[in-house]
């Protein structure tokens, strides 16, 4: 399969996919839910790519299965947060904030923007994991491990999280042990890590270094725009969360340092 059919589906994919989810919105009236879609987003992009493949070479599959296994965990993580809860409250401002246009602001803005960072950071799923028939060496053994251990930091982050708040005695409080004592966001840090583990993957890959696209975007998606930046806008006024972000990293892990 030529590289222009491979986007073209990917692209076709995720158009679709988004509109679905924000026809799904509307009836819900909850555009959360784009959380739960981000995820599954990818899950829809592998899939799609190898049902559409002419071959299935190891490092496609492996590539494959590993986002899939990334995005099938997250959402339905990410259902079960969310499940009998009000809206999450970022998306909740938006639409007070966009008025009269907040369907067409949440189409644009919400969704179809999702839809195309979905793309780019997919970008190494459709393009680089097919054209590699290199046997598995020692870059994909360390991309392997690295991709485990972002698994396990977000995994582990986000069932501590939840576990904490689930205790009575910590509604109001801030987590900050666990993981959450290294890094305020283990969560994410470790979502980063996995697409970058993903990049190592491909560079058996002709012209792999293309890819660096995609963990570039989600890193800095995730410490500069939708994640570390906005939840922290909610807690700017928490005394205790000052202390922490005093004591503790945003994002890498500083093992040498506890938060008090």
């Amino acid at each position: 399969m030529t590289y222009p059919n491979e986007l073209i589906i990917a692209v076709a994919t995720v158009f679709v996919y988004m509109n679905i989810m924000f026809l799904l919105a509307l009836k819900l009236k909850r555009n959360d839910i784009v959380d739960i879609a981000w995820g599954m987003g990818f899950v829809m992009v592998a899939v799609s790519q190898l049902a559409w493949a002419g071959d299935y070479p190891w490092r496609k599959l492996l590539i494959s299965g590993l986002v899939a296994l990334w995005g099938l965990r997250l959402a339905i993580h990410l259902y079960y947060r969310n499940k009998g809860k009000q809206e999450d409250f970022r998306y909740a401002q938006w639409r007070r904030d966009w008025g009269k246009h907040w369907k067409v602001r949440s189409y644009l803005q919400v969704f179809l923007l999702q839809g195309f960072f979905m793309l780019i950071v997919s970008y190494p799923l459709f393009k680089f994991g097919a054209y590699s028939k290199a046997a598995f060496g020692i870059l994909d053994a360390s991309g392997l491990l690295l991709w485990l251990f972002g698994f396990f930091y977000e995994a582990v982050g986000d069932y501590q999280l939840l576990a904490f708040k689930k205790q009575p005695a910590n509604k109001g409080r801030i987590m900050n042990i666990g993981l959450w004592k290294y890094t305020r966001h283990p969560n994410y840090f470790g979502e980063s890590v996995m697409w970058w583990a993903i990049f190592l993957l491909v560079l058996g890959s002709d012209y792999a270094i293309l890819a660096l696209i995609s963990p570039i975007t989600i890193t800095w998606l995730l410490v500069r725009v939708s994640g570390v930046p906005m939840l922290e806008k909610k807690y700017a006024a928490n005394p205790e969360y000052q202390a922490y972000i005093r004591n503790t990293s945003s994002f890498i892990p500083r093992f040498w340092r506890k938060a008090s």
